[in-house]
């Protein structure tokens, strides 16, 4: 809006509408712009997960911070749109909710670019390989290789883990700014996930900067015991990190001081390769 639009909407006593603000700072649309009934819709599918694929509208108001009759709504819509089941007093999500997913990966251009080099990557090392990008906090697996390697359950297109304890994960965090790091992991609850799992925040943000210094990740079974990957980022051609790309072993059968001499070259050649494409 121009100085002068604004100096006439105050004029005539109306406030020019503010923009939206995301968590993580940035100035969005106005809010006049969106469409609050999709973005709560949303909320309320994101209320389920795997500990939770059964609530009432009791546990999702509270879930997707809504009142109860405003959760009961949404609900019942969706409900009526297939993408919910009501047993009784409890809601689940239904198989159709996968759909908003495949949208994603049929239609994204990361996930196509990177799939033939992951299959390239996991049947030359023999090990499961994996791609993934950043959701706030968390880690998506976007496309995935297992090469007859079943290491673990996570490594999967559509899976969802954190991001702190993994490979990918901290690749991605460490092409972030350093105060944007730091706050992510200063509102965070760290929790060991293993006896493994890093839940100090200083030697997090050590872990993060020798990333950042060595250009890889290496995790050893903080995720999941017995599993161990490394990670490299995967940039475009203009140098901006939009993804990661990782390979993960089993502990039982490469100690994690040999994984950077076996995986590190195979993936920093497939890191070059796919720089050009991306």
């Amino acid at each position: 809006m121009s100085e002068k639009s604004k100096k006439q909407h105050t004029e005539q006593g109306v406030e020019p509408a503010a923009p939206a603000v995301s968590a993580s700072g940035e100035v969005g649309p106005l809010k006049r712009d969106l469409v609050a009934g999709l973005e709560k819709g949303l909320q309320v599918i994101e209320a389920f997960d795997q500990e939770r694929s059964r609530l009432t509208i009791s546990e999702v108001a509270q879930r997707a911070n809504l009142t109860r009759a405003a959760a009961r709504r949404y609900l019942l819509t969706l409900t009526h749109l297939g993408y919910v089941r009501h047993e009784q007093k409890v809601f689940s999500l239904t198989p159709k909710v996968l759909r908003l997913g495949q949208s994603y990966l049929h239609s994204a251009r990361l996930p196509r670019i990177v799939q033939p080099m992951l299959y390239r990557l996991a049947y030359s090392l023999e090990e499961a390989a994996s791609a993934g990008v950043l959701d706030h906090d968390d880690l998506v697996c976007v496309a995935a290789v297992s090469a007859g390697r079943v290491v673990s359950s996570t490594l999967q297109p559509g899976t969802r883990v954190p991001a702190f304890c993994t490979a990918n994960g901290r690749v991605l965090l460490a092409s972030l700014p350093q105060q944007q790091v730091e706050e992510m992991l200063a509102r965070l609850p760290l929790e060991p996930i293993t006896e493994h799992t890093i839940v100090s925040k200083e030697r997090l943000l050590l872990e993060i900067a020798r990333t950042r210094a060595q250009g890889y990740a290496v995790v050893d079974q903080e995720l999941e015991l017995g599993l161990r990957t490394i990670a490299v980022p995967l940039k475009n051609f203009r140098g901006l990190t939009v993804a990661a790309m990782n390979v993960s072993v089993h502990a039982a059968r490469i100690p994690v001081e040999d994984i950077v001499e076996r995986c590190l070259p195979a993936l920093l050649k497939a890191q070059v390769e796919l720089s050009a494409l991306l």
